[in-house]
C-alpha cells in the first residue's frame, strides 16, 4: 500500500488572462507575501512600530526577494545561457524561434520568471534589510533580521508547494514501492511538453499530458516515466517546523533579546534541511560538476550554516548592534 505512490499531473495554469497565465506558483508566492505581512504586522504592533514602517519593510522585502532570487538563479545555476541572453535576466520572456510574443514580436515567448533560486533570495533579503535600516536608522540590522526570518520560513514552505504544483525541482528516481513514490508526468526531464505533443498529436500541452495519463494507447509512455522522491514536499514540510520553532521562540521566550540568535537559528535550520534534502533531489545544474562531491545547492548552503552558527554562539562582548 502506498502513501503517495500516485501520478502527479496537475495543470499548473489556473486560468489565462490574454497572454498572461495565472498559475498556482504565482498565487503561492502572493500567499507567502500576504502571510509575511500579516505576521510582521503582529510583531510590529507588539514592538510599537508604525504602519508606515511596516509598509516600507514589505516593499523592501518583496523587491529584495524577487530580485535576489532571480539573480541567484542566473549566476548560480544558468549563467552559460544568460550571458548570451542578457535581456531575459529581468524580463519574463525566453527566446523561442517558433513563438511570437504579444502577437508581433517574433522569436520570443512569455514564460514568467521560471528561474528563481532560494540562495539568491536569502542574499537579496539581507541586502534589502540593510537598505531598510539605512532608511530607518532607528532599526538595527540584526533586530529586523531576527524578526523577518519568521515569515520568511513559512514563505519558503509556500514556494516549495508551488514547485510541487509545477512538477519542478523533483527528487531522484525511486522504486515505485517506496512509500512516497510520485510519478511527475509533467517533469520536463522525463517527458518534455514538445515530446508529449508529438506523441499524442494534441494541440495543447495539458490535453497531451492528460491523454498520456488516462488513455491506454499511451500506457507504455506512461510506464516509462519513473517514480521520484517528492523532494519539494520533504523540504516544504520541514520548513513548517522551522517556522513553528522561530514563532514559539519569539513569542514565548526571551531569545529575541539576544541580537542575531533567531536569525542565526533560521540560517542553521533552513540550510541544514536544504543540505540533506539535496541528497534525494535531482541535479539543478550550476557549478557542481567542477567541484564534485556535493551539489550546487549543498555548496551554497554551507556558508549560510556557518554564518548562522556564528550568530547563535558568538561571544557576548562581540555582538553587533
Amino acid at each position: 500500500m502506498y502513501f503517495l505512490g500516485f501520478n502527479w499531473n496537475p495543470n499548473e495554469t489556473l486560468f489565462n488572462l490574454g497572454f498572461l497565465q495565472i498559475k498556482y506558483y504565482n498565487l503561492l508566492w502572493i500567499t507567502a507575501f500576504a502571510l509575511g505581512w500579516f505576521i510582521m504586522k503582529k510583531i510590529f504592533d507588539k514592538e510599537n512600530k508604525t504602519a508606515e514602517q511596516l509598509d516600507s519593510l514589505f516593499i523592501h522585502t518583496v523587491l529584495a526577494t524577487m530580485l535576489g532570487a532571480r539573480l541567484g538563479h542566473v549566476f548560480f545555476y544558468d549563467w552559460p545561457y544568460y550571458k548570451n541572453h542578457l535581456l531575459e535576466i529581468l524580463l519574463p520572456i525566453r527566446e523561442n524561434n517558433g513563438s511570437t510574443l504579444f502577437g508581433f514580436i517574433n522569436g520570443y515567448e512569455f514564460t514568467g520568471f521560471a528561474g528563481l533560486a532560494s540562495h539568491g533570495a536569502a542574499i537579496g533579503v539581507i541586502i534589502g534589510m540593510y537598505l531598510y535600516t539605512r532608511k530607518y536608522p532607528e532599526f538595527k540590522l540584526l533586530w529586523i533580521l531576527d524578526r523577518v526570518v519568521i515569515p520568511v520560513a513559512i514563505g519558503a514552505f509556500c514556494v516549495r508547494l508551488g514547485n510541487f504544483f509545477n512538477s519542478e525541482i523533483n527528487g531522484k528516481v525511486v522504486d515505485k514501492s517506496f512509500a512516497f513514490a510520485t510519478r511527475f508526468i509533467r517533469d520536463s526531464d522525463d517527458l518534455s511538453a514538445s515530446q508529449a505533443l508529438a506523441i499524442t498529436k494534441e494541440r495543447t500541452v495539458s490535453a497531451a499530458y492528460n491523454l498520456i495519463e488516462t488513455d491506454p494507447r499511451f500506457s507504455e509512455v506512461l510506464n516509462a516515466i519513473p517514480y521520484r522522491h517528492p523532494a519539494q514536499l520533504y523540504e516544504g514540510v520541514c520548513y513548517i517546523f522551522v517556522f513553528l520553532i522561530l514563532y514559539f521562540l519569539y513569542w514565548k521566550t526571551d531569545k529575541k533579546e539576544k541580537k542575531g540568535f533567531l536569525f542565526g537559528l533560521f540560517l542553521v535550520l533552513l540550510w541544514t534541511i536544504r543540505f540533506f534534502v539535496e541528497f534525494v533531489k535531482k541535479s539543478q545544474g550550476g557549478f557542481e560538476e567542477s567541484l564534485g562531491l556535493l551539489s550546487t545547492g549543498q555548496w551554497l548552503s554551507i556558508p549560510f550554516i556557518i554564518i548562522g552558527l556564528y550568530f547563535m554562539f558568538r561571544p557576548e562582548k562581540s555582538r553587533i548592534k
